[in-house]
């Protein structure tokens, strides 16, 4: 009897041991498809552009379109400009840039050709057709837009959003912090400049002359560099005329003109300007045309040219 009883409770503990296995695996099981699920909700992920639209990315893109070469610059700064199998005319910064297959002059694009390369996103901008993107995203192309900088503010706001794009935040912090740290630099060495030097700054030379004034990325690169932008009573681009220029005699003239053969030969020698103190000086300077117009990563060596050139000596 006794050993019938043994059995029988041997048989009941084995069954128990064998229900509890299928248990644990039965749990390991859940616990794997939970974590599984997990990582698919933190593997897609979403972030919102310009427009207001929320794009949901489901993997880090792998191919990118860039339409801006700000924002090529600003791929390449987060280290992930490997990724860019299109870009325009004008991405010459860094080099490897320029190696990729041009698909747009920044202000049309070749929709096809964008298409045939499947990008997994396009980053895009605000300016011009708003429908102009609806054949991608009819292709079944994402589009993430960044309305065009016209502030640092915008600037940082702008590498967070490609950062978030690309999913590396921590990246895109480090950058904002370098950039403002560059520009901080050169701020301590001008700041004790008690009365700032008037400069005119010249984006478009005879016979349409055009300055930068208030409201534009270049009047913040100004400010930055402690200098005074005779044309800040301006609002925007201003086309301007040489009696305007004359009158305002500013103490320094730079330009970012680059497709003439001697735009400060050109400057120098204008009828008429002989009486302006930079033109008395030769205080004309040529400045980086890409560095100071483009609202991107290099913010900070932009607000470096200026001052350097307006305020030498406090760069020996």
């Amino acid at each position: 009897m006794k050993k019938v009883f043994n059995f029988q409770w041997l048989s009941v503990l084995l069954l128990a041991l064998v229900l509890a296995g299928c248990g644990t695996a039965e749990d390991t099981k859940n616990k794997d498809a939970s974590q599984d699920t997990q990582q698919a909700e933190k593997t897609s992920y979403k972030v919102t552009d310009d427009r207001g639209v929320e794009i949901e990315f489901n993997e880090v893109p792998k191919t990118v379109v860039s339409l801006q070469p700000s924002n090529t610059e600003i791929l390449f700064a987060l280290g992930v400009g490997n990724k860019i199998v299109g870009a325009t005319e004008y991405d010459t910064y860094p080099d490897e840039a320029q190696k990729i297959e041009r698909v747009s002059d920044t202000m049309n694009f070749n929709s096809e050709r964008i298409i045939a390369l499947k990008p997994d996103v396009v980053i895009a901008y605000t300016i011009g057709d708003k429908d102009a993107l609806k054949p991608l995203e009819d292709a079944g192309i994402k589009v993430f837009v960044i309305q065009s900088a016209t502030t640092f503010d915008d600037v940082y706001g702008d590498i967070e959003q490609i950062a978030a794009v690309m999913d590396v935040p921590d990246k895109g912090n480090k950058l904002n912090e370098e950039i403002k740290a560059k520009i901080a630099e050169v701020q301590t060495k001008v700041k004790d400049v008690k009365t700032p030097k008037n400069v005119y700054l010249e984006v478009s030379p005879k016979p349409d002359i055009y300055t930068a004034g208030s409201s534009t990325f270049q009047q913040e690169i100004l400010d930055a560099a402690n200098v005074n932008n005779v044309f800040s009573d301006l609002n925007s681009w201003a086309k301007v005329n040489e009696e305007d220029v004359i009158a305002k005699n500013p103490d320094v003239i730079l330009t970012t003109v680059n497709y003439t053969e001697d735009p400060i030969g050109e400057i120098l020698g204008r009828d008429g300007w002989n009486t302006v103190k930079a033109i008395q000086n030769k205080a004309v300077l040529s400045i980086d045309t890409d560095i100071s117009n483009r609202p991107g990563p290099r913010i900070g060596e932009a607000v470096e040219l200026v001052a350097k050139a307006v305020y030498p000596e406090l760069f020996k």
